[in-house]
């Protein structure tokens, strides 16, 4: 069918960056893995034991996991569920090694990080590209 050039184009409401599903994701996803960061530093220095759960380092990891679910649960009332896990699926691979590098200094070999990349790969094409016919 080919295009005609005088038919109406569709009008876009532009949606403020604070309420975009992409903002929403990414600060989410940065929420949980500066929690991660902050739990695993502290249960590698103090164990896993019961008294490590009465400090404040548990009240402050709890507190910042508590708003990331609620930019995910935003993100769930918004999005089809497939593709904002998958986005969120990307978000997590690609902070989590960008972390691993910047942070803890983790060198990976090569292969890793193809397979990491083929990963994040495979997670965007099921976010972005567009999906069936619906039955």
């Amino acid at each position: 069918m080919p295009l005609d050039p005088l038919s109406p184009v569709p009008h876009s409401i532009a949606v403020p960056f604070w309420k975009s599903p992409a903002f929403i994701i990414i600060g989410a996803q940065l929420l949980f893995s500066i929690s991660d960061y902050l739990g695993a530093r502290a249960m590698k220095s103090q164990g896993f034991t019961p008294a490590a759960f009465f400090t404040w380092w548990f009240l402050i990891y709890t507190v910042i996991r508590q708003i990331a679910v609620f930019g995910q649960l935003y993100i769930y009332a918004n999005v089809e569920l497939g593709r904002s896990v998958a986005l969120f699926g990307a978000g997590s691979i690609i902070i989590g090694n960008l972390m691993g590098y910047l942070l803890l200094s983790e060198k990976l070999t090569v292969p890793v990080y193809v397979g990491v990349s083929l990963a994040i790969c495979a997670f965007l094409a099921l976010a972005l590209l567009p999906a069936g016919a619906k039955a």
